[in-house]
């Protein structure tokens, strides 16, 4: 029997990579990656490594979740040193955990090997701290995917001092009136950053009141993290990794 690694890759600077990470990426027989692992990271495969992409992009799957793990289970099972590099960490809006589930199931040895999330590090690298003594010390994390599947407890969301949303952007309309609708101010200060930590970094920045629109002017994409809260404001000073716009 083999084992598997459940790696957090991190948002995109590959620097980001911790090094029990590098570790398992350099042990592995396989590698399953997903879509926003940096490619420069499989490098460090050793020779003869089987690599396997498991992208994921919107409205296309090169590999549906059970047929991930239907590949787990027959790699490992066939004495096979396994990494499953997943974007950010494995178990903030990864899918790390129903993979865990499957290879507990299986009775197949894991670990699972945490990596810096984009909720934290996109923020990091636009000069925009989630907690601050002067601006804020509560902070939720959301995804606008559940948005599709079940309301979210709004009325509690809109009194926390930062808000930040992951694959929010399809769903930025819905988001931005509920916050508006349970008392958060229109004028509270929002962030998109694009692709942070990457050399492609764009940071965008507002009001709440002109969330949606100044997101649809820009042509704002996913992937992107949406931040909201005075701790933006702190973006124009302390902004250090690349040129943003403002407007």
């Amino acid at each position: 029997m083999g084992k598997v690694y459940i790696v957090g890759a991190g948002p995109g600077d590959p620097e980001l990579l911790t090094l029990k990470g590098l570790r398992c990426i350099r042990e592995a027989d396989v590698i399953l990656y997903d879509r926003l692992v940096n490619p420069s990271l499989l490098n460090y495969a050793k020779n003869g490594a089987e690599l396997i992409y498991c992208g994921k992009e919107p409205h296309h799957h090169s590999c549906d979740q059970e047929t991930i793990h239907q590949l787990l289970v027959r790699y490992a099972k066939s004495g096979k040193v396994v990494t499953r590099l997943k974007g950010g960490d494995p178990f903030v809006y990864g899918r790390g955990a129903e993979e865990a589930e499957v290879l507990a199931k299986q009775q197949i040895e894991f670990e699972i090997v945490p990596g810096i999330t984009s909720g934290i590090a996109a923020p990091a690298y636009a000069g925009i701290p989630l907690t601050h003594r002067q601006y804020g010390s509560t902070v939720a994390f959301i995804t606008g995917h559940l948005c599709k599947e079940k309301e979210l407890p709004w009325e509690h969301l809109a009194k926390i001092d930062t808000v930040v949303i992951y694959m929010g952007i399809s769903r930025l309309a819905h988001i931005q009136q509920q916050l508006l609708r349970f008392g958060r101010s229109p004028q509270t200060p929002v962030a998109i950053v694009y692709q942070g930590t990457t050399a492609k970094q764009r940071v965008v920045t507002n009001t709440l009141e002109n969330l949606t629109s100044i997101a649809q002017k820009e042509g704002i994409e996913n992937p992107s993290i949406v931040v909201i809260g005075h701790v933006v404001r702190l973006h124009n000073t302390i902004s250090w990794f690349t040129s943003s716009l403002v407007v």
